[in-house]
């Protein structure tokens, strides 16, 4: 039987990362008097790393820091603190809305008495902000775990965080169902043992989903295409 949809947020939740986090990275620099601008294909290619201050780092490394620089971590981190507030104060002005379904799906796991949790590389703050502002509070008090940030040493593809999900909501993988938005995350959930479904978005869509157990471009508001809580039952259950 499935007791828990454990939902990725990035891709997932929202549609955050060309439009969100890219830009929200791109307003930091410039706030920083920073002269650098990461397109939609710079971006595509960093996602391949998982984590901001880990693509910061990465990105960094190629084409160096400012001279005024003094100390590379308390930069990158300086920076993503910054970055992170300007993608709340998005959210909080409703610049990024939930993507198709996600809300319709959360209220059929409440009403079915399933458990919901989210597991994300992105910042805690972030993705607790994006769960109360766009799913509201009463959703939100649903959610039994919430695992973001930095509370794993070892971020996705790396199963750590899905298998700590597991811990926290004292199931077992067979019992759950992952919502992934990207290979990188679809691989950290079947190294978890976790049936997962994959939703892709402009970033991800052309990628190596093939493990997936489902993928689907989005999750559906109405008519046939929706996915329903029968049909992620029926991924467990085979």
């Amino acid at each position: 039987m499935l007791k828990a949809i454990i939902f990725d947020c990035d891709g997932v939740l929202v549609d955050t990362e060309k439009d969100g986090h890219r830009v929200a990275f791109n307003r930091a620099f410039k706030q920083k008097g920073l002269a650098y601008e990461w397109s939609v294909a710079k971006y595509h290619e960093l996602l391949q790393i998982t984590g901001g201050k880990e693509r910061m780092r990465h990105f960094f490394n190629e084409v160096g820091l400012p001279e005024e620089v003094a100390n590379r971590d308390d930069f990158i981190k300086e920076t993503h603190r910054l970055k992170t507030d300007i993608f709340m104060s998005m959210i909080a002005a409703g610049e990024l809305p939930l993507r198709p379904g996600v809300a319709r799906l959360v209220d059929e796991a409440i009403a079915a008495g399933i458990a919901l949790a989210v597991c994300s590389t992105s910042n805690e703050r972030a993705v607790n902000l994006i769960i109360e502002r766009l799913l509201g509070a009463e959703r939100r008090r649903h959610f039994v775990a919430v695992l973001a940030g930095d509370v794993v040493s070892r971020k996705k593809p790396d199963p750590e965080i899905y298998l700590q999900a597991l811990a926290t909501l004292k199931l077992a993988p067979a019992e759950c169902v992952v919502i992934e938005d990207s290979r990188v995350g679809l691989l950290a959930a079947k190294a978890a043992g976790i049936k997962c479904v994959v939703t892709t978005n402009y970033y991800t869509e052309n990628e190596d989903n093939s493990a997936a157990d489902l993928v689907v471009p989005e999750l559906g508001d109405a008519g046939a295409e929706k996915i329903t809580i029968q049909m992620l039952q029926d991924i467990v259950r085979h």
